[in-house]
């Protein structure tokens, strides 16, 4: 966006973020230290913005931060696992578009918000999903209630790719991490087997269905800000078009039977019992 000649406003995790930005970006960039999951840090930023921006208002929001840990079978997990991601996930999303809604009526803007194809379908446990379908439901909430202001909103469905958000390798260690730390009476119902037989089935999957090319999900993001009629939904990645939004649209007892028959399996013995 900085290089098509937009004013860029960037809101960053880390210093680190910041200085990468500003060593690839023109002047024209500015960069805040913004935490999704803190309202008084989404306030200050927002009151920056209104600063920069003065009277002709924000013409555009991309949501993208997120995080996709700890993510396992649900009863594996706390209502405190949940929380953390729901408040980058989901809440952060919301925050972030309250904070900067008035400046994009101003403009008659956009509000661009990066999903996933897993707010569609839920193969997985975990609130990974559960805080996606959220981001849909806000979404198209928003979509309907901004429309009469003229604010287009736009939400990008990306499937997998090869980002920090899809380190495979911190997959693994965080099922290892919530194994340990689960009751011998549920690590014998799934097996002595089922971690492996997970760690494996991630390998195997991210291998297939990874794609390194960011500049899908980039280049929705740049048509949902710059084109003059954006899609509602964008849709990026090779898995996610063909293969995760058709099953997401198929009878409930054949998607459950598809993706259970993909799955690791529990332990026979619970089974038969």
């Amino acid at each position: 966006m900085d290089k098509l000649g937009f004013n860029v406003i960037a809101g960053c995790y880390t210093e680190k973020g910041e200085d990468e930005l500003k060593k690839t970006a023109s002047d024209r960039l500015k960069t805040f230290h913004l935490d999704v999951t803190d309202s008084e840090s989404v306030s200050k930023t927002a009151e920056s913005i209104k600063t920069l921006v003065g009277q002709k208002g924000l013409w555009a929001v991309v949501n993208n931060a997120g995080v996709a840990l700890p993510s396992g079978p649900t009863d594996w997990l706390t209502i405190d696992d949940y929380k953390g991601m729901i408040a980058v996930n989901l809440c952060g999303v919301i925050d972030v578009t309250l904070s900067v809604l008035p400046l994009i009526k101003k403009a008659k803007g956009r509000v661009v918000n990066v999903a996933s194809v897993f707010g569609r379908v839920s193969p997985f446990g975990g609130p990974y999903c559960v805080s996606k379908f959220g981001v849909e439901s806000f979404n198209d909430s928003l979509r309907l209630n901004m429309a009469p202001f003229g604010i287009k909103v736009a939400c990008i469905e990306p499937g997998f790719f090869k980002t920090n958000v899809t380190d495979v390798e911190l997959m693994k260690n965080n099922m290892k991490k919530l194994w340990e730390r689960l009751p011998q009476n549920v690590k014998d119902e799934y097996g002595p087997g089922f971690l492996k037989a997970s760690t494996d089935m991630l390998d195997q999957r991210f291998r297939m269905l990874t794609d390194g090319n960011l500049m899908k999900v980039v280049g929705c993001m740049e048509h949902a800000v710059t084109a003059v009629y954006p899609r509602t939904r964008y849709s990026a990645g090779w898995d996610a078009k063909f293969f995760w939004l058709p099953v997401s649209y198929m009878p409930t007892c054949i998607m459950d039977r598809l993706l259970c028959k993909n799955s690791p399996q529990i332990n026979p013995k619970v089974l038969a019992l």
